[in-house]
């Protein structure tokens, strides 16, 4: 993804990838410590270990929809002015 600006692309990038790297650790890390358990309360375990990454992850990705749909409207509404410009002047 293109973001008008090179230091927030490179914001939201790093922010996406501690999103990720935060999901896999706390799925991993409680996955672990709950296998002595049994297996599915690890797989459970790795399962809530992951959530508040993977809604980062989302919420990021959400910002990232966002911002390209707002340059869209922007560009449709700069060419729909042109093209009233346009009409009007004949």
């Amino acid at each position: 993804m293109r973001l008008p600006s090179p230091l927030l692309s490179l914001l939201i990038n790093f922010l996406l990838g501690a999103s990720w790297a935060f999901a896999l650790i706390g799925a991993s890390a409680l996955f672990f410590s709950f296998l002595g358990i049994g297996i599915i309360y690890a797989i459970f375990g790795s399962f809530l270990g992951s959530l508040p990454g993977l809604f980062m992850v989302l919420l990021i990705e959400y910002f990232l929809m966002r911002e390209e749909k707002l340059r869209e409207l922007r560009k449709h509404t700069k060419l729909l002015e042109e093209l009233v410009a346009q009409k009007n002047n004949y």
